[in-house]
């Protein structure tokens, strides 16, 4: 009785598993008032360069190196959300957020939040949904896909590694014409490996000095895009 008990409840627990490890690249609605000010933006126009993401490519925002590298100059707009996955990106752009203009180029980084939540597969899976939504709703345009950067302040973290296996796959989803795959996140490191706080605050979210070094190692690629 005890072993059969054992066994419904292990069941329950890998149906419950498969069900979150799922929602990696299902859409989940995020209709809140950050969505409809995205729509809103997306239907003046006047956006030849997108960046969508989640807290990271949020928080740039405000700083010299977005209004002055990309804002201004590629008329540039930041559609990042904090907290979001990849199933929140994929419901955004899919209702309403890549409608009203034609990019030349947008930018992806995405899957952070998924990790611990969602395994390798899943996540890859997920960010290629966004992609195809790309693909359809913007065919005209390129698009960067940022691999994940680094997170954890010691080269040995847990979720390192992780982010090593989910950037290898994403390389695989780039064809080198109109998808094209970039892993920067060695640039964030010191040489010993570790993830100065100066750089990343808590070990995940930039600095200014972080968004200069993000600036930087995608600069020449998005300009050689938007041509």
């Amino acid at each position: 009785m005890i072993q059969l008990k054992q066994a419904i409840i292990a069941g329950l627990l890998a149906l419950c598993a498969g069900a979150a490890f799922a929602q990696a690249s299902i859409p989940v609605p995020r209709d809140d008032a950050r969505h409809q000010a995205f729509i809103e933006r997306a239907q003046r126009g006047d956006i030849d360069l997108l960046f969508v993401g989640d807290s990271i490519t949020e928080l740039w925002n405000g700083y010299p190196t977005w209004r002055d590298g990309f804002e201004a100059p590629f008329h540039a707009a930041n559609f990042g959300i904090r907290g979001d996955r990849t199933q929140d990106v994929l419901w955004r752009m899919q209702n309403g957020e890549l409608d009203g203009f034609r990019a030349k180029a947008i930018v992806l980084l995405i899957g952070v939040n998924n990790i611990g939540a969602s395994p390798v597969a899943d996540i890859v899976a997920g960010e290629a949904a966004i992609l195809a939504e790309f693909r359809k709703r913007q065919p005209q345009a390129k698009v960067l896909l940022l691999g994940i950067f680094p997170r954890g302040t010691s080269p040995d973290d847990p979720y390192r590694a992780q982010i090593r296996n989910i950037n290898r796959e994403l390389a695989k989803l780039a064809n080198g014409e109109q998808v094209i795959f970039l892993d920067i996140g060695g640039k964030f490191l010191a040489p010993d490996g570790t993830l100065p706080l100066e750089i990343a605050r808590d070990s995940v979210h930039l600095t200014r000095r972080g968004y200069d070094i993000w600036a930087d190692a995608i600069r020449e690629k998005v300009a050689e895009l938007m041509r």
